[in-house]
């Protein structure tokens, strides 16, 4: 038995001593970088924070632009109604009314749609035979097409659209050609 005991407490201090020596030997190989590394790790960091300040630099920038960009759009969206009653009335002047009154009118309408477009307010351009298109146009209905070059296109505008730099504010109502 003795023997025994002897034989595992031996195994044991063996034991012991291969994990000092691992241990040891870990020491050796986690070395400390030279300065060469560090500072290599040191550059590589700094380039890396630089071009992420870069950036951060241009995101915000861009940012800015279009925010003040489109920051009266609320505005323009609510003037649309005044710009289109001012069609509507023009259209009705120049059916029944004076010519006076028309040239008054006008005179009022156009300024009012100049300084919009100052702004960065546009018309779209939209006419009937154009092709429809989902990014641009909203379609009300569809009829049966006139004629056959009509099918799938636009027969008729019934809303002007509108666009504030390149973003569309208003899309154009139109009947599309079955």
């Amino acid at each position: 038995m003795e023997n025994q005991d002897i034989n595992e407490e031996s195994i044991n201090n063996q034991e012991e001593t291969n994990i000092q020596n691992e241990a040891v030997s870990e020491d050796k190989v986690t070395e400390k970088p030279s300065a060469e590394e560090l500072l290599a790790d040191e550059k590589d960091r700094y380039i890396r924070l630089y071009a992420e300040f870069e950036n951060y630099k241009k995101r915000t920038s861009k940012e800015k632009v279009e925010f003040f960009q489109y920051a009266n759009q609320d505005m323009m969206v609510s003037m649309l109604g005044v710009l289109d009653d001012f069609e509507r009335a023009l259209k009705e002047i120049a059916k029944n009314g004076n010519p006076a009154d028309l040239q008054g009118v006008e005179l009022i309408y156009n300024k009012f749609k100049n300084k919009l477009t100052e702004k960065g307010l546009k018309t779209m351009e939209v006419k009937a035979g154009d092709s429809f298109n989902v990014d641009f146009h909203e379609a009300i209905t569809q009829i049966p097409a006139p004629s056959e070059d009509l099918k799938g296109k636009i027969v008729d505008v019934i809303e002007t659209g509108y666009t504030l730099g390149d973003k569309v504010i208003r899309f154009a109502k139109v009947i599309t050609g079955n």
